[in-house]
């Protein structure tokens, strides 16, 4: 079985399911994660939608200080991933 369907990981998506308002999201997420976790989370969606706009890797490593490895891993994700990054990118552009 993998991480993705363990029993503690769907516990874990039926919370993020809960929440209601941007700011149950944030003090959700704030007892979550660490400071620096949520700016790593963080940094990584922007990359992710800095990609969805064409934006180029040197542009995007000034902007957030992510190495172009990670940028590059990103990248694939979003563009042969489960599909994650581009149906909420998608979403929240509408």
């Amino acid at each position: 079985m993998s991480v993705q369907d363990s029993k503690e990981a769907k516990s874990l998506y039926k919370a993020f399911l809960a929440l209601q308002t941007p700011d149950e999201a944030k003090r959700f997420i704030r007892d979550l994660l660490t400071e620096e976790e949520i700016k790593e989370f963080a940094n990584r969606w922007k990359v992710a939608n800095m990609l969805a706009e064409k934006i180029n890797y040197k542009k995007i490593e000034k902007e957030t200080g992510m190495s172009s490895t990670t940028i590059a891993r990103i990248s694939k994700w979003l563009t042969s991933g489960t599909g994650g990054y581009k149906l909420i990118i998608k979403r929240l552009s509408k």
